[in-house]
């Protein structure tokens, strides 16, 4: 994935870390996820509990009262955006609406201070660990294998993909455009740009709502920032024969140089610069979104997932080599939304999400990073309960919808709490592959829940934002470094 020169320049800005970390010890956690999974909710949530020493049963520094303090401090990359915590937390607790999605690479810088578990190491002065938050797209992950690829394999895949019955709809103007191309005729920026319009637009329709589709390169396609109109990103796969020659000048040598530069100016600095230096990492994975869309949706998610976490460096290095090479010790894949479901279905979602990252958690395992599957929902949006139906009870879940959500003909406005009963995951994680014997599309009731109204102590004090396994990621991602 890298050359000799890259990763010459990974050593030396890994030896620049390492030296950093002797005197203020620091550990780098990327946070990722596809569209939707709660990047943004889950680093607002991990913060807002630390900061306010929130309920964390599981998270034992916590639990034993050994967190002295956390307070965030200024962030180590200047040209790295911060991220917005405070009018994040404003607009979850203050206004009740989710925080806008992740669309660019962002840090936060948090610092712990905290007591040893150690009685010999608690004679001594406290310890301070600084945690750097590095919240980054998914879609982002899912570029770094086009490092390795040329154009006229990554058009194969990408035409491939376009063509299946799954994304024929949504892939249609496209490829319509696509067969009207001449390989060999002179570049046309015109011709250029409606192509790459189309592709993009192509990829944003299968990430939309129904079709719930993840295997979906170039990322910064559905995520532009400030490359958007850039000549970088502005091509498209062609129909080109691996091997041939084409023509200089010609619309496929034009397309093919664009890819390149994508490569160069985009994928690879994103990875020297910010992926390479990661020592923990948390996936986020809507899986409900997924299981609702349909057997393709699911198997869909399989692949990126897989392609996302073959991109990670895992292992466990001895403290020499961890001077030179950094890897990624510890990867905690977390089902997020649990609260859309009735605790009852919190095991099987695990499942369902094991059973998708499976192989690929395997080898991370094999190179020595211990990993861990759990369902979660960083922000808890809903209370569990029992309602009688016909006399038999059923296990529901009570939130307030979004306004415009809404569950058959019923609409919400935003406003009136109801109970909602989504469904039954299935047992065997299998059945969700089987077009025959799945879960039928759309069957379950997933809608989206306003954040919760904060609980008030008897003195009138506004408790943390309540979740469901925030700890035990937390214990999972920071807790050995808090001994």
């Amino acid at each position: 994935m890298t050359s000799l020169a890259d990763e010459a320049r990974l050593v030396l800005d890994n030896v620049a870390d390492r030296t950093t970390s002797i005197f203020q010890p620091t550990l780098r956690l990327g946070v990722t996820g596809l569209s939707r999974a709660g990047k943004t909710v889950f680093i607002t949530a991990l913060v807002h509990n630390l900061l306010s020493g929130g309920r964390l049963p599981l998270f034992k520094a916590q639990a034993n009262g050994r967190i002295l303090g956390a307070d965030l401090r200024e962030q180590p990359d200047d040209a790295v955006p911060r991220f917005q915590y405070e009018d994040h937390i404003r607009r979850i607790v203050e206004e009740r609406v989710w925080p806008e999605s992740t669309r660019a690479i962002s840090e936060l810088r948090l610092t712990i201070a905290y007591e040893s578990a150690s009685a010999f190491r608690r004679m001594l002065p406290g310890g301070r660990l600084t945690v750097d938050i590095v919240d980054y797209p998914g879609e982002w992950l899912l570029d770094l294998p086009l490092i390795d690829k040329d154009f006229a394999t990554f058009s194969q895949e990408s035409i491939s993909r376009a063509r299946l019955p799954s994304r024929r709809s949504e892939a249609a103007p496209f490829l319509e455009k696509l067969d009207a191309v001449d390989l060999a005729a002179p570049a046309d920026e015109v011709t250029a740009r409606d192509l790459s319009v189309a592709f993009a637009d192509y990829l944003k329709a299968c990430r939309a709502d129904k079709s719930a589709l993840s295997t979906l390169p170039p990322g910064r396609f559905l995520m532009p920032g400030d490359l958007d109109g850039s000549p970088a990103l502005t091509f498209a796969p062609l129909p080109v024969e691996p091997g041939k020659t084409y023509p200089k000048g010609s619309m496929a040598a034009h397309l093919s140089r664009r890819y390149e530069a994508y490569k160069s100016v985009v994928v690879k600095p994103f990875f020297r610069n910010h992926f390479a230096r990661l020592d923990r990492q948390i996936l986020l994975v809507d899986a409900l979104q997924a299981i609702n869309a349909g057997p393709e949706a699911v198997a869909d998610l399989e692949t990126a997932l897989t392609d996302i976490l073959a991109c990670f460096r895992p292992g466990r290095a001895s403290w020499l080599g961890s001077l030179l090479t950094r890897r990624i010790d510890r990867i905690l894949v977390a089902a997020t939304k649990a609260d859309h479901l009735h605790r009852e279905s919190h095991r099987r979602l695990a499942a369902i999400v094991r059973r998708l990252v499976d192989d690929a958690v395997a080898r991370a395992k094999f190179s020595g990073a211990r990993t861990e599957v759990l369902a979660m929902a960083a922000v808890r949006a809903t209370r569990e309960a029992t309602v009688s139906d016909g006399g038999e009870d059923l296990p529901v879940i009570v939130g307030t919808p979004a306004a415009g959500e809404t569950i058959g003909d019923r609409h919400f406005d935003g406003k009136t709490e109801t109970a909602v009963f989504p469904g039954d995951l299935p047992e065997d994680p299998r059945r969700l592959f089987d077009p025959a014997g799945g879960v039928e599309p759309g069957s379950l009731r997933f809608v989206r829940f306003r954040p919760p109204v904060l609980q008030q102590t008897a003195e009138g004090l506004s408790l943390s934002l309540p979740h469901i396994r925030l700890d035990r990621a937390l214990e999972f991602l920071l807790g050995d470094r808090l001994q």
